[in-house]
């Protein structure tokens, strides 16, 4: 049984989050973080080895938090529809908001924690963990729904649940890009795979 955080834990890391909104991790420092909390350097040092560690838990439960939200619709899919049709119906529907150009913040701060995870093995190895979480959440869900019948078993599940992961990340490349193309485009792409892939 796992046990809870503790509280000052807890606080640190939310209110590290909360000052990453809308800001770069460097741009976060630990003075704000202890003014803020109102927590002691002492006990932040009893909590995290430096303050980079209080940074990196915050980026991965933010996102953690992201990637749960999109497990969370697929889920309700998985778990409500009653038949094939209804399930793909759900699926697309998942589609349009996960994909929605107004999540680019979103998707860059996703973007910007696996890069991170490149040079840093402290971060990679805490985000591996998370990460595998997240994906085998994706990959029982794809196992459910080809039980069901509703998904083709000519695929991997845990493959699938990398690939959905992939495809809503590569949604940066368009993101940065000055010819965009319109979203429209990408959600009929997405549409078509999983009419003719996934199905």
């Amino acid at each position: 049984m796992s046990r809870s955080p503790h509280p000052t834990k807890e606080r640190l890391i939310s209110v590290t989050m909360s000052m990453m909104d809308g800001e770069r991790p460097d741009k976060v420092h630990i003075d704000e973080v202890l003014l803020e909390s109102g927590i002691s350097k002492g006990s932040l040092y009893h909590h995290f080895n430096d303050f980079s560690e209080l940074i990196e838990a915050a980026l991965i439960r933010r996102f953690s938090i992201l990637v749960d939200a999109s497990i969370g619709l697929i889920e309700k899919v998985v778990h409500e529809s009653k038949s094939k049709e209804e399930f793909l119906d759900g699926l697309r529907l998942v589609t349009r908001a996960t994909q929605d150009p107004t999540l680019s913040a979103n998707r860059f701060e996703r973007a910007r924690a696996l890069g991170m995870a490149g040079s840093n093995l402290r971060f990679r190895s805490a985000l591996a963990v998370e990460q595998d979480r997240l994906t085998s959440a994706l990959e029982d869900l794809f196992r459910e729904s080809q039980h069901r019948g509703w998904l083709s078993t000519q695929f991997n599940p845990r493959a699938a649940a990398v690939m959905i992961q992939a495809y809503t990340l590569g949604q940066v490349i368009n993101d940065v890009s000055d010819a965009k193309y319109n979203n429209d485009d990408w959600i009929t792409l997405i549409d078509l795979m999983l009419d003719k892939v996934f199905s």
